[in-house]
């Protein structure tokens, strides 16, 4: 790979831009077989309440084509064909195959497995057509992306008109008191739980490190509608810990 001589962040650490991608797919390949249980232990549950609030704002219905980006194993996907009914698609789109494999193996995957397809692909060069879906979502995975506005563009690019954009991402607590204790605790006790279940303490040491990265409610939102999107809202969830972002391509 070329080196382009652009840098970026790989949590606190400055890294060549081209070095990224891959050193998050060892994040995520490394971790897969217990990324969902741990996201319970870490969260004490409560992303399953975030998802579900997606699932609330969003309304999906019958015959809607989802693609869900960084959707890993499958939790969006899921849940938006449990509630659109009839006629109604996923595609599951991740950069890692191991996060994919665990999606399959889940006994959703399964049932749902003649409105499912899975599909190993980068957020920046979706490896899709034009005008192809109706909603894009990604949940807890912009941030991994090397160049967020790349991924933005993309997601403009493969929405039909009308079609709708949803992302579910950690953000800022408004409170800077709460936001450092907030921070205490994450770094505190998140590396060492993932080293204790998954033998992994590193990549959750960055997991922890790239919410720290990521831009502030108002910021992403702007970056939301510099891609194309209109009307675009937030939403913040447990004061802020997590937001909720949707635009529209109008």
């Amino acid at each position: 790979m070329t080196d382009t001589g652009k840098t970026t962040h790989f949590g606190n650490t400055t890294v060549p831009e081209d070095q990224k991608a891959g050193m998050v797919h060892e994040v995520f390949s490394s971790v897969a077989s217990k990324y969902d249980l741990m996201n319970d232990l870490m969260s004490a549950g409560i992303h399953r309440v975030w998802k579900d609030a997606m699932m609330d704002w969003l309304a999906p219905r019958p015959g809607q084509r989802l693609l869900d980006v960084a959707g890993g194993t499958g939790d969006i996907s899921f849940r938006f064909l449990k509630r659109a009914g009839d006629g109604a698609s996923a595609v599951v789109c991740d950069m890692t195959e191991a996060m994919l494999v665990e999606g399959r193996r889940r006994a959703e995957a399964t049932d749902m497995a003649a409105q499912l397809d899975w599909v190993v692909g980068d957020a920046m060069a979706l490896p899709f057509e034009s005008n192809s879906f109706d909603v894009y979502t990604i949940s807890f995975g912009i941030r991994n992306v090397t160049r967020i506005a790349d991924a933005l563009s993309e997601a403009y690019r493969v929405l039909r008109p009308g079609g709708r954009l949803m992302v579910l991402e950690f953000s800022q607590l408004p409170n800077a008191a709460m936001q450092k204790a907030y921070d205490a605790y994450s770094f505190a006790v998140i590396p060492g739980l993932g080293k204790l279940v998954t033998g992994d303490r590193d990549s959750y040491q960055y997991l922890i490190e790239s919410i720290r990265k990521f831009p502030p409610q108002d910021e992403f939102a702007g970056m939301i509608r510099a891609a194309g999107f209109e009307q675009v809202k937030y939403r913040n969830l447990t004061m802020g810990v997590a937001a909720l972002h949707s635009g529209w391509k109008l």
